[in-house]
């Protein structure tokens, strides 16, 4: 790695759901700026620990850490292994996100649990936990994820849980200035994941391509690279409470 152009490579981040999907490509992409990483997963240890040594093999400090950050304990573990291994987290980013759209009236309280105790619960325990290291510090950056399905209202639990997210963000920005920023992004549907999405829900991929202004869908890298842009762009130093839609204009039609 050519350290000169590594803007990140003082800063230790922690990544939820990072295994697998758009977490590993988080996670690779934030190496690639230099930084240490923190690989957060639940019950995917060997994936986990091949991506860990394919980030150490090109020099990069990384780890994983297995938790179920739907549980307050487990959040608490898993902050304070990562601080312990790399340092004081600069960067935290909520990956993990588990999806439902069972209708209301058929759920059951398990499953709302499941759901908001990840999606919500774990990000709000999360940032409380890592912002007083952050603030000592005079920097920080947290980044949510919501969803274009917070903006619809078919997803049920799962609109529920990213459109709270959106609020949260907003909430945390006001309380956590001056030194920290928080945002979140709302992809629409991600083109490499269009087809689990359709398991769900038959020709949702498709019509929410036709539906976009745009006509296609986001990549896991763009929203990779937008995560980035926003912890090192100088331009983003002034941006707070704000949520990212990256849906090709599909909100405008949906």
């Amino acid at each position: 790695m050519n350290e000169s152009i590594l803007p990140l490579k003082d800063k230790v981040v922690l990544l939820t759901g990072g295994s697998r999907n758009l977490g590993a490509v988080v996670a690779r992409h934030f190496a690639d700026l230099g930084a240490s990483v923190a690989i957060n997963h639940y019950r995917d240890g060997p994936v986990a620990e091949e991506l860990v040594r394919s980030l150490q093999s090109r020099g990069n400090r990384a780890m994983a850490i297995e938790a179920n950050v739907g549980e307050r304990t487990e959040v608490e573990r898993l902050v304070k292994v990562a601080v312990g291994a790399l340092g004081v987290i600069d960067i935290l980013i909520h990956c993990a996100g588990p999806f439902a759209m069972t209708p209301f009236a058929e759920m059951d309280e398990a499953e709302w649990d499941g759901i908001l105790n990840v999606n919500v619960k774990a990000a709000y325990l999360l940032s409380k936990l890592v912002a007083p290291g952050m603030r000592a510090k005079g920097w920080g950056r947290i980044l949510l994820m919501s969803a274009g399905s917070a903006f619809i209202r078919t997803h049920t639990i799962y609109t529920l849980s990213k459109a709270a997210s959106i609020v949260l963000t907003e909430e945390l920005a006001v309380e956590l200035g001056p030194y920290i920023t928080v945002n979140a992004i709302a992809p629409g549907q991600i083109e490499e994941s269009a087809e689990i999405m359709d398991t769900y829900e038959p020709g949702f991929s498709a019509r929410a391509t036709a539906a976009a202004p745009l006509k296609r869908l986001c990549r896991r890298s763009q929203v990779t690279e937008m995560m980035g842009l926003i912890c090192t762009s100088p331009s983003m130093e002034i941006v707070t409470g704000h949520t990212f839609v990256m849906d090709g204009g599909w909100r405008l039609t949906a």
